[in-house]
């Protein structure tokens, strides 16, 4: 029998349960869900979500930093597609998981990280040298790097061990 460590003790793991929650409340629900419903960016008319303020600054981003978000090509569409409908339930599952020590969440979250390394590599790749390159490529590199490390760590600390979350009891 198992026993979980209390989240005090894994004081590392509060660190991708805040971008595993800022993540399914913002990233896959807010701002990808806008790429998905708005295929037209110049062209909002009568668009419900994300709220007038949000989709103001989304739009600003991608205008101003981000040509890529807002050319929106079928390729990339189809990641937008993937953290909405695999990341974002995979984020909720994980924030469930962290917070009770569910060792499980282990092999699921090897898949996200590869998964999430591989295509923010192609994404930037793209920003750097692709049709869409973004003419302020530090910040999109800055605003991405999260998403890029983030799984690197979670690879490395689930690889230390078979159960990241329990002790044996005693």
């Amino acid at each position: 029998m198992r026993l979980p460590v209390p989240l005090s003790r894994r004081r590392l793991d509060i660190a991708f349960l805040g971008f595993f929650v800022f993540n399914v409340l913002f990233v896959s629900y807010v701002i990808s869900i806008e790429q998905i419903l708005i295929r037209n960016p110049a062209d909002v008319g009568g668009a419900r979500w994300p709220p007038g303020g949000t989709l103001a600054l989304i739009h600003w981003w991608e205008q101003t930093f981000d040509p890529l978000l807002w050319a929106r090509p079928a390729w990339y569409r189809a990641t937008i597609w993937i953290d909405v409908l695999i990341f974002g339930p995979f984020y909720a599952v994980a924030i469930f998981a962290i917070l009770k020590g569910k060792d499980w969440i282990r092999v699921p979250a090897f898949f996200w990280s590869g998964m999430m390394f591989a295509i923010v590599t192609i994404i930037l790749f793209e920003e750097f040298v692709g049709p869409h390159a973004s003419p302020a490529i530090a910040t999109v590199v800055g605003a991405n790097l999260p998403w890029w490390l983030l799984p690197l760590y979670v690879t490395w600390r689930f690889a230390k061990s078979e159960h990241p979350f329990t002790r044996p009891a005693t």
